[in-house]
């Protein structure tokens, strides 16, 4: 099942601030890139895949 980066976080539970201290960026960074302004790197990448407990293949990176 693929979800976009916003709907794994609430799947989470977690607002912006609790889901970017635990991936280690900014509030700011992801916002951007929940909304396709900037993209994360492989190493945020990982991050966001312990954090949400999702692949990266299940996560939809819109262009």
């Amino acid at each position: 099942m693929q979800l976009t980066l916003k709907a794994a976080r609430k799947n989470k539970n977690l607002n912006q601030e609790e889901a970017a201290k635990l991936i280690g960026i900014s509030a700011d960074t992801l916002h951007n890139y929940e909304n396709q302004k900037t993209f994360p790197d492989v190493p945020i990448i990982k991050k966001i895949e312990e954090a949400y407990g999702v692949k990266y293949e299940d996560i939809i990176f819109l262009p």
